[in-house]
């Protein structure tokens, strides 16, 4: 009896301690589509991860924007729940170029920490939490960066690709450079690239050589008016054997309206946008409209907006385009994607496209023969254009997920 007693105490007295450790450990839900989520899980202690928002104590919400170095503006929103709902901030970090995934992912959990201290402080979970702070004879006063590059990043890539048969071979060939300078009041950017694909068919021992191949350069430069305007000059020049273009330029001055402070536009961004000026083709073969080159005014309008919160995204655009010599000839676009937390556990996804064309003033006269429609080596007349996809994804089970295995990587 007395056995029992002790044994029954004893699994007692553990029982209790597993609870308090349980009740002392934050419940932390993760909110990042771009986040290294195993790393953070191995290196991160003193936490649970639960797979729903609902069930912890802090949920960490994470956005992210380009900046001009070539890296990103880093923003992680920590949003208490419960007992701990009146804390709530927002940590913000930048990387460049120069980093390297693991030194970008050190970056963030190290922010990570240090937005937990006053969630932990208030937990009465402090432990095993230690905080490193310079010493005062190493600490240096403030100076201003000088920057020798002005805010300028270059970069330059190329990549290939070669694959084959008996009967049939394919080569892909891309090279690009880029440079851009952003400030606050101004981004100038500058990029080229050239393209080309091959494919090669082999039937009765004759080869049938499809090639496709793009050049294009591209300038553009924008200037900040305030909080809610800007304006800016839009200008390319290239060839294009797909699209019938022996060379092609156009240039577009521009403005632009943002409903919501720029600042804001990582979260939620309403924008309408119009562009005017001229578009010059010369073409490889004569036009539908019997063209062989033609300078034309054409105009476009753009109204289009996000929205990134704890509980999803949604994003959307409207964009329409028109020919100013004719009207008629203009096309009609409109995209809708979506990721909502419907509720615990749920998650539904919707996206899609559809566009109405009615300026492919481009298009060469004559049949396409079948060995062009089979390689496709020219665009085609199309009255519209569409994808549609919809999903959704629902779990349930333990709400912890802090254990990490990556054995057979599945």
């Amino acid at each position: 009896m007395l056995k029992s007693a002790l044994l029954l105490s004893a699994l007692f007295i553990t029982s209790f301690v597993y609870s308090q450790e349980d009740i002392n450990n934050l419940n932390i839900f993760l909110d990042c589509n771009f986040c290294d989520n195993t790393y953070i899980k191995q290196n991160l202690g003193n936490v649970e991860f639960v797979r729903d928002q609902e069930l912890s104590d802090v949920h960490l919400f994470f956005v992210s924007q380009a900046n001009g170095s070539g890296g990103y503006l880093y923003e992680i929103n920590f949003i208490g729940k419960e007992r701990f709902e009146a804390i709530n901030y927002i940590l913000k970090f930048s990387t460049n170029t120069d980093m390297t995934s693991d030194a970008i992912r050190t970056e963030l959990i190290k922010h990570i920490k240090i937005g937990l201290v006053r969630y932990w402080i208030a937990n009465g979970s402090i432990t095993n939490v230690s905080v490193n702070v310079p010493s005062p004879e190493n600490e240096t006063e403030d100076t201003q960066v000088e920057d020798k590059w002005d805010y300028w990043v270059f970069r330059i890539g190329a990549s290939g690709y070669l694959s084959g048969e008996e009967t049939s071979n394919y080569s892909n060939l891309n090279v690009d450079l880029s440079a851009k300078r952003v400030t606050e009041k101004n981004k100038f950017s500058f990029s080229a690239r050239f393209g080309e694909n091959r494919s090669t068919f082999t039937y009765d021992d004759e080869d049938i050589v499809a090639v496709n191949s793009s050049k294009a350069i591209d300038i553009s430069d924008v200037l900040s008016i305030n909080d809610h305007w800007s304006y800016g000059f839009f200008g390319n020049i290239g060839t294009s054997t797909y699209s019938n273009y022996n060379t092609y330029w156009r240039f577009k001055p521009a403005i632009e309206y943002n409903f919501f402070n720029y600042k804001e536009s990582a979260k939620k961004q309403l924008i309408i946008s119009y562009r005017n000026g001229l578009v010059f083709n010369n073409y490889i073969e004569r036009s539908v409209f019997g063209e062989d080159k033609e300078l034309r005014f054409q105009h476009s309008l753009l109204l289009g907006g996000s929205i990134r919160q704890e509980w999803g995204n949604i994003n959307g655009e409207a964009a329409f385009n028109q020919y100013l010599h004719d009207t008629t000839l203009n096309s009609l676009g409109f995209y809708v994607g979506a990721n909502i937390r419907v509720f615990k556990g749920f998650n539904f996804n919707v996206g899609g496209n559809y566009r109405i064309t009615r300026d492919q003033i481009n298009l060469p006269a004559g049949d396409v023969s079948l060995e062009e429609l089979l390689l496709q080596q020219q665009q085609l007349q199309s009255g519209y254009n569409y994808w549609v996809n919809v999903g959704f994804s629902y779990s349930f089970g333990s709400i912890y997920n802090s254990i990490v295995n990556p054995r057979f990587n599945f």
